[in-house]
């Protein structure tokens, strides 16, 4: 009834005080960003629309997922399967496996990016949706509740004739004003722990920033080292129909900024190279590494690699900072960071 009263003006209501309001807005406000965020992060890292409802739907049953190909694992399958059917020993055949190799390992990292990314960033931001903010709607309705029993109760004394009822309703407002007052400051309470929620989410934030990095920085490496393979082959095969038999495929600048971020990266399946490396880098002796994938030299200056070999690494001064020396017995020679774990 009072609230109907309210509505139809027919009724005074108690105002909640100013800093209480503001922090209303300000956890309304939080919601409403934090959930457009989420979801479009979740568009952005899936945007497959079936497959971000097939994941849900594992989630809420509590299964994991099936384990599927994403697209550029897909196109790398496909691109090694097409190269050795035209046979690996023709240039075109070894050029699809080493761009099937190159893509197969963009899937990794996008695979990675997506995994850090639910547990770093969106799992913080939907347990706040689901969680925190549920418990301050439920006490800002109590709130509303308690409001309105004590506003039921200053109508009530403001129509009591009789001295007794008078005296009863006043006892009432009391009751009611005291227990308004204890669920305003709770939910007061409630509400200023979203600054807190702000200092956390900022902190999931540069979390997510630092995942799309090492998985940019990634990427632009694996093209790096792919183009350089590509690039020991005759310019004759490189052609394009534009181009004649002689003219060189221009290779692509390197901006020192990308090529020093992916150098102090970890690589995909690899969380220990970052501190690793530095400290091979200012020192000037020699570890031992394991290497990470398959690496066909690109010149004589580079040495070739396959995976799951170990090898002595050791830096040289003035050396490009995504490069190491690499010895295998008697051989020796360039060998990428990336392709590396350091072993302790």
């Amino acid at each position: 009834l009072q609230f109907t009263e309210e509505k139809l003006g027919q009724a005074e209501k108690t105002e909640l005080d100013a800093h209480l309001e503001n922090l209303l807005s300000k956890a309304e406000c939080t919601k409403l960003w934090t959930e457009k965020i989420m979801k479009q992060t979740e568009v952005l890292l899936q945007p497959n629309p079936n497959a971000r409802i097939e994941e849900f739907v594992y989630e809420k049953l509590d299964r994991k997922a099936p384990s599927r190909m994403n697209n550029p694992e897909l196109l790398g399958q496909y691109m090694i399967d097409a190269g050795n059917e035209f046979g690996p020993g023709t240039a075109y055949g070894n050029a699809l496996i080493k761009c099937g190799e190159t893509q197969k390992r963009i899937g990794a990292a996008d695979r990675e990016l997506i995994q850090t990314s639910a547990i770093n960033f969106l799992t913080p931001l939907r347990n706040f949706i689901e969680g925190d903010y549920k418990t301050i709607t439920k006490e800002r309705k109590l709130l509303q509740n308690k409001r309105l029993d004590l506003d039921a109760a200053k109508t009530r004394l403001k129509k009591a004739k009789v001295a007794e009822a008078r005296a009863a309703s006043e006892q009432e407002v009391r009751i009611t004003q005291s227990e308004f007052d204890r669920q305003a400051e709770i939910t007061r309470l409630l509400l200023e722990g979203i600054s807190s929620t702000h200092a956390h989410h900022l902190r999931c934030l540069n979390d997510f920033v630092e995942a799309q990095m090492t998985y940019y920085a990634q990427c632009y490496q694996y093209m790096l080292d792919l183009q350089k393979q590509l690039g020991s082959f005759p310019s004759t095969f490189l052609s394009n129909n534009n181009q004649s038999s002689t003219t060189p495929v221009q290779s692509v600048s390197t901006p020192s900024v990308l090529a020093s971020a992916s150098a102090s990266l970890p690589s995909v399946s690899n969380s220990v190279v970052t501190s690793g490396l530095s400290e091979l880098k200012s020192s000037s002796g020699s570890r031992r590494a394991r290497v990470l994938y398959d690496y066909d030299a690109a010149n004589s200056s580079e040495l070739s690699l396959l995976a799951d070999e170990v090898i002595t690494v050791y830096s040289i001064p003035g050396m490009d900072s995504d490069w190491l020396m690499g010895e295998r017995g008697n051989q020796k020679g360039k060998v990428p960071i990336t392709y590396l774990e350091l072993l302790n």
